[in-house]
């Protein structure tokens, strides 16, 4: 798969469940919309990533590297109030941002390589 479509369905699955987060929670705090922020910004650099734009790829995965770090806090959290409905949300949101990783790092390791 393409990396553009891999940080599409990353940052659409951050906007979504952040949402999900902020809005469903009781007590909604700002913090909530960090991944919204962050997956916003991956989708509006998405066509930049599209047209292999090497700056904004470069852009893209220190975004993606961010969030992957700054979800650790709020799973910790969540599996600590023992909420489910968060361990989820946030471990979804985890686990897309490190497959997203993995796959620019594999792109970047075959670009470097000569195997566009």
């Amino acid at each position: 798969m393409q990396t553009w479509k891999i940080s599409l369905v990353n940052g659409l699955i951050l906007i979504i469940l952040g949402l999900w987060g902020y809005f469903g929670s009781a007590s909604p705090s700002f913090t909530a919309l960090i991944p919204v922020i962050f997956g916003g910004l991956l989708v509006v650099l998405n066509p930049g990533l599209k047209n292999q734009n090497k700056a904004i790829a470069h852009i893209v995965v220190l975004l993606t590297l961010l969030v992957s770090i700054g979800l650790y806090m709020p799973l910790s959290g969540a599996l600590a109030r023992n909420d489910i409905a968060a361990t989820i949300r946030v471990s979804v949101m985890l686990i897309s941002s490190i497959i997203a990783l993995v796959f620019f790092v594999r792109s970047f390791i075959r670009v470097r390589r000569g195997k566009v």
